[in-house]
């Protein structure tokens, strides 16, 4: 039921954020960029496996290293969170820049 409801989260995000990378306006582009960083963290992070209040050691014997759960998950998606909040404010920035010289957000530059 867990893997089903994450499944599903992961999917509406991507969904929700390539519909939002279609969209003519530049804010709407960024909100898509990222919600589809947030759905490429939760696969990323779902890969260490899936367990709910259960402690990083899987077993009470610690003598292989097959007995833990997989960090590098969770530093790739910290490490992720921490670039996509840095691009997502240059992108801000660029995209204050752009419209105060345009006057417009638009994505190719023109209302229609």
């Amino acid at each position: 039921m867990m893997a089903l409801l994450l499944a599903l989260s992961i999917g509406i995000l991507a969904g929700s954020g390539v519909w939002l990378l279609l969209r003519p306006r530049t804010y709407q582009v960024i909100i898509g960029l990222s919600l589809c960083s947030y759905a490429v963290n939760l696969f990323i992070f779902s890969m260490g496996r899936l367990r709910s209040g259960a402690p990083p050691i899987l077993s009470s014997q610690t003598g292989s290293l097959a007995d833990y759960a997989d960090p590098v998950p969770q530093a790739l998606v910290l490490t992720a969170i921490v670039i996509g909040f840095a691009t997502t404010a240059l992108f801000l920035v660029v995209l204050l820049a752009s419209r105060g010289l345009t006057g417009t957000d638009h994505v190719d530059g023109q209302e229609q």
